[in-house]
């Protein structure tokens, strides 16, 4: 009976912060080899990893999905038809290929996608030799009704595993530098812009790979920095420490650790729509069948505030 109370409190609560319409979710989700047939040493996602992913879908029930690791075109759309027989629908969606031919980026959309700018071919020298971004960048914009429209872009950042072809931390710097290229250009062209840059970006908030995304000054995104939501409220005792909420994103178990990997990053300019408390790591029970990485969501209204 207390927890059927406490849900409904929840739901009242929801609706009175969100009314309805006046709203919208953007989450990302690495699916950790979300394959339909096995690729190399990849192996093809179980039915009940599958079935998790689809339940944590439905959990946050967003409206604007950024994907790391999914499979081909095949995957991500029996991907899409699963969940929308489990009761969402994404009409729209984004496919974007890079160097690796076994992992992509995509985004699923409730709202039309009205532009696509895919980066697939975007490369850097280092060591005196040229690289290429290895899971290219995704970069839509959506229209969510006549009168609000923002830009997204998701990335899937080189891993911290060690590669023989170079050191993982530089590589990871250099595709960085890359989309901070693209969110300057983004920036210069419209300061106001409401962009959302989101995915797996394989580094915690202090690296080099992370600040050079975030940038400075007036072209600065701003960390939404979900966390759960679990009742903490209390600022940190070292005040230019973030409040000490849990925000981890990633199990990495050959280390045995926990890490915040995974961000929504938000322009100046989409700043006024955030809607702060609707922003949030989500938890679920077993949340590791579906995946090492756990969703993250934040909220938006959906008019200029």
């Amino acid at each position: 009976m207390v927890a059927r109370i406490a849900s409904a409190l929840a739901l009242i609560l929801w609706h009175s912060a969100v009314p309805g319409a006046d709203a919208f979710r953007v989450a990302t989700y690495n699916l950790n080899n979300y394959l339909d047939v096995a690729a190399g040493s990849r192996p093809a996602k179980s039915p009940e990893s599958q079935a998790r992913i689809r339940e944590a879908t439905r959990a946050i029930n967003p409206d604007v999905l950024a994907l790391q690791e999914i499979g081909n075109t095949n995957a991500l759309l029996e991907l899409r038809e699963s969940l929308r027989a489990d009761g969402v629908h994404f009409p729209y969606w984004e496919h974007v290929s890079g160097f690796d031919t076994n992992i992509h980026v995509a985004v699923l959309s409730k709202f039309p996608i009205i532009a696509r700018r895919p980066h697939t071919n975007d490369g850097f020298l280092l060591y005196g030799r040229r690289y290429q971004v290895s899971r290219g960048f995704a970069e839509v914009d959506i229209r969510v009704n006549p009168n609000y429209s923002f830009t997204l872009i998701t990335a899937h950042l080189k891993s911290r595993r060690p590669v023989p072809q170079g050191d993982e931390a530089e590589l990871r710097e250099q595709e960085a530098l890359i989309l901070r290229e693209i969110i300057a250009a983004r920036l210069a062209e419209n300061p106001n812009l409401n962009l959302v840059v989101l995915g797996d970006f394989n580094d915690v908030k202090d690296s080099k790979p992370i600040r050079a995304i975030i940038g400075r000054g007036k072209m600065a995104l701003i960390d939404t920095r979900p966390a759960e939501r679990n009742g903490d409220d209390q600022p940190s005792p070292i005040p230019r420490f973030a409040p000490p909420n849990i925000t981890w994103t990633h199990y990495y178990g050959k280390e045995d650790t926990y890490s915040r990997i995974d961000y929504i990053l938000i322009s100046q300019g989409m700043v006024k729509a955030w809607l702060k408390k609707e922003t949030y790591v989500l938890t679920l029970p077993n949340w590791g069948v579906a995946s090492d990485h756990r969703p993250i969501v934040a909220s938006f209204f959906t008019e200029e505030r």
